[in-house]
């Protein structure tokens, strides 16, 4: 199989450094040309599952916008700064979020949010034998309350559907395929 081929790039929009569209003009493989094609680029991102040095999970209860009905679930996570370490920056947002820190870190990978559109690519993140270190100071805009689960609680919530994104339901299943029971 070969890989789709962007010929041309025009600006659609330029909102933000959270948000911009361009419009493309793709070859396919068999030499057909689609015009028109929507491209999202919106900033990379970190999501992080943290767990405690006593075998709790790190989770917040929030609102978000995009979720239908507002309310959810929702590990640590942000966006990675230009130029900036998608580790560091899970690292920075765990701190700054939970007021927490993890000397056990594994990646679990990085995926495409969207495959045809572009979007971001997530980076996701286990944090273990995390320790409270100092309160957090998250800057985010909704309102949030910090939550620690047990992994049965966790994996209850996760097959509920309350974490209503699917990076995050991404990280928390992959976080609770590698750790032990």
């Amino acid at each position: 199989m070969k890989p789709w081929k962007t010929l041309q790039r025009r600006p659609v929009l330029n909102h933000s450094r959270f948000l911009s569209v361009e419009d493309h003009t793709i070859l396919l493989p068999d030499g057909r040309q689609l015009e028109h094609w929507a491209w999202v680029i919106t900033p990379d991102f970190i999501n992080a599952v943290i767990i405690t040095i006593e075998g709790l999970f790190v989770c917040f209860r929030q609102s978000k916008y995009g979720v239908q009905g507002g309310l959810t679930l929702a590990p640590v996570g942000g966006y990675i700064e230009p130029g900036a370490d998608p580790l560091t920056a899970a690292q920075r947002e765990c701190r700054e979020e939970t007021g927490y820190e993890a000397p056990d870190w594994q990646h679990l990978g990085s995926y495409a949010v969207d495959g045809n559109r572009g979007v971001a690519t997530a980076h996701l993140f286990l944090a273990q034998n995390a320790r409270y270190v100092q309160p957090p100071e998250a800057d985010d805009l909704e309102d949030q309350e910090l939550l620690l689960l047990t992994r049965e609680q966790m994996q209850q919530a996760l097959l509920a559907g309350e974490f209503k994104c699917a990076s995050w339901t991404a990280a928390l299943a992959l976080a609770l395929l590698v750790t032990d029971e």
